[in-house]
């Protein structure tokens, strides 16, 4: 199964760092596009989200937003919901 999460980074920002903690600490794997690393996917990002700032966050293709924005979703529970989701579509296949 492909890895549903995908998260915008750049190496010194402290959002991004606080995004990823808050994933790993929940066990979500994601793929992490550096921006220092791979500067030429800033337009695919900034088409993707509208923004252009980092983190930006996507489950799928829903765009979840920044780092604010993944802590508001697990405050309301959301984002429990999205990773139960993908544990029982994992464990199905």
């Amino acid at each position: 199964m492909s890895v549903p999460v995908t998260v915008y980074t750049m190496t010194r920002c402290p959002y991004c760092k606080t995004a990823k903690n808050l994933l790993d600490s929940l066990d979500v794997q994601y793929e992490e596009i550096n921006l220092d690393v791979q500067p030429d996917r800033w337009k695919e990002c900034e088409e993707r989200s509208g923004r252009q700032t980092v983190p930006q966050i996507f489950w799928g293709d829903k765009h979840i937003g920044g780092c604010d924005d993944l802590l508001a979703i697990k405050k309301s529970g959301e984002l429990q919901k999205l990773v139960d989701e993908y544990r029982q579509a994992e464990a199905a296949s």
